[in-house]
């Protein structure tokens, strides 16, 4: 139950592209954005009628909310200027960048084949922005790579904030903080625009909002404590597989040769890094455990 859980996660977040997309064209990107988060900050505080977050609590969750919003802003303004298969396999490039960022913070790094496989799925991106001829990335592409890189350093950020804190109430906290930075953000158009929307955009609201954000999150965190690590991260990790099927068979896009080549070498060049990287890391515990049980008492 738990792995088709996970796998679900991983779908609406592959369907989430081509739903932001299809949504942005009628309402702009920032007043789908406050939307989004207007809705899924509802559906999250009730879960805080008993929580009380602490000072420094808060203050990890507007940090981290700042960076989620980053991220998002970037997400949603790149798919608008690309395909929702480019975006779906371009954001998956997080899986190579957060360790990498990891190490350096850390100061310990990857063996070379870690750096092989960033370096097929690079040569994979290169094929998947640009298209025959060999052009520049689109503005759109360039912005799903920002936002690679901004979502990286989100996870890296998270990772080292929230051990010690409630993982609702931080999640709360940063739904708070992006719901006040979009509705500002989206200014006087946000009213207008919401009452002109019709049952369709208003479903791709919910949809965004309570399947992408809050159902994901909920099931997440629900499902990972019930399997491995490993496998959750495998099962979310057909996140872009799924943005390419839906992109390709719901959203009607087409595919060049070069496209389905660059598209398998980053998938590829990802899920290689990703086990370089778990098999380190399970090596280097390995490692500190039996240090530690060879040392003198």
């Amino acid at each position: 139950m738990g792995d088709l859980l996970l796998l679900a996660v991983a779908l609406v977040w592959g369907s989430s592209y081509l739903a932001a997309k299809t949504l942005v064209v009628t309402g702009g990107v920032l007043v789908v954005l406050a939307l989004r988060y207007l809705v899924s900050t509802a559906a999250m505080l009730p879960l805080m009628v008993r929580r009380r977050p602490t000072r420094r609590e808060t203050g990890v969750g507007v940090l981290l909310g700042c960076t989620q919003a980053s991220v998002l802003v970037l997400e949603t303004y790149g798919v608008s200027l690309t395909s929702a298969t480019n975006a779906g396999v371009l954001i998956s490039l997080t899986i190579l960048l957060t360790p990498i960022l990891e190490c350096a913070v850390r100061r310990r790094w990857l063996p070379g084949r870690f750096f092989l496989a960033a370096g097929v799925a690079t040569a994979g991106v290169a094929l998947l922005v640009a298209g025959p001829g060999l052009r520049a990335p689109s503005a759109g592409d360039a912005l799903m790579l920002a936002a690679a890189v901004v979502r990286a350093a989100h996870v890296t950020l998270s990772g080292r904030l929230a051990r010690q804190h409630d993982t609702v109430t931080l999640t709360t906290l940063q739904l708070v903080t992006g719901t006040v930075v979009f509705t500002v953000a989206a200014g006087p158009a946000l009213l207008p625009t919401a009452a002109s929307f019709g049952a369709t955009e208003w479903l791709g609201v919910l949809y965004l909002a309570l399947g992408c954000s809050v159902f994901a999150f909920l099931v997440q965190l629900w499902a990972i404590r019930r399997t491995s690590a490993a496998r959750a991260s495998l099962l979310l990790g057909t996140e872009p597989v799924w943005a390419v099927l839906i992109g390709v068979g719901v959203g009607g896009e087409h595919l060049t040769v070069l496209a389905i080549a660059g598209i398998a070498l980053v998938l590829a060049g990802t899920f290689g890094g990703r086990r370089v990287e778990r098999d380190h890391r399970l090596l280097a515990s390995k490692a500190r455990t039996t240090a530690a049980m060879s040392a003198p008492l």
